[in-house]
């Protein structure tokens, strides 16, 4: 079964919008630059063309013209479900595009007052888990924080939701990788996914902790919002 999903360039200067297309519950990957496909949902795309004009410059209803930014690393993860590194002030036109319920920020540091003042003028609501950016061989990836972060992913209430740490890499990338356990991907489904984000960054042992992740807990919990279940 295959998953096809648009790549992103590895530079730190280059922003791309990244999607996954699902058929079916063992996914493959391959992508191409700046392009948005789902099968299962094309509203974002659409969204994003209707305000494309014949020069590739968007507009925003209302306003003169606009260009939306999205944060370094944003992908569709599925449906109602963002991923990316740190949004600044320059993408907050294009999440607001999005139209955010909720954003998970997985790193410990005080959020930004700018971000704070975007998402009280926007009702967006913030759920911190401060996960510390260890390198290796010095990483330690909470499992409770982990669990609780993913239980605010799974409740739809919370949809559409962005999760982000600072990159976008790694512990956006377990926290996305154990939710791709619950959607029964495959492992090498979910390790090429963690590997296309974080590139040359990718740890060992955040791919261990995804294959140990004990998920057990949370079959009882309806998955309604994934493209697997659809």
């Amino acid at each position: 079964m295959k998953l096809t999903e648009t790549p992103f360039a590895d530079g730190d200067n280059c922003r791309t919008i990244e999607v996954a297309v699902v058929e079916n519950r063992c996914r493959c990957h391959k992508h191409h630059h700046q392009s948005i496909n789902t099968d299962e949902d094309d509203s974002l795309s659409m969204f994003l063309q209707s305000r494309e004009d014949d020069h590739g410059r968007i507009h925003r209803d209302g306003d003169d013209e606009h260009l939306f930014i999205p944060p370094f690393n944003f992908a569709m993860v599925d449906n109602g479900v963002f991923r990316s590194g740190f949004p600044d002030v320059a993408n907050f036109s294009f999440l607001q595009s999005l139209g955010l319920r909720s954003i998970i920020c997985l790193c410990p540091e005080p959020y930004p007052e700018a971000n704070m003042q975007f998402l009280k003028s926007n009702g967006i609501k913030l759920y911190q888990f401060g996960i510390e950016g260890y390198k290796e061989p010095f990483v330690n990836i909470p499992d409770d924080m982990i669990r609780e972060a993913l239980k605010v992913v799974l409740d739809v209430k919370n949809h559409p939701v962005l999760i982000h740490c600072n990159r976008g890499k790694h512990r956006t990338g377990c926290l996305v990788g154990c939710m791709r356990k619950l959607q029964k991907w495959c492992l090498s489904s979910i390790f090429d996914e963690y590997q296309r984000f974080a590139a040359a960054k990718a740890r060992i042992s955040d791919q261990r902790f995804i294959e140990l992740f004990d998920i057990s807990s949370f079959k009882h919990l309806p998955l309604s919002f994934s493209c697997s279940k659809r």
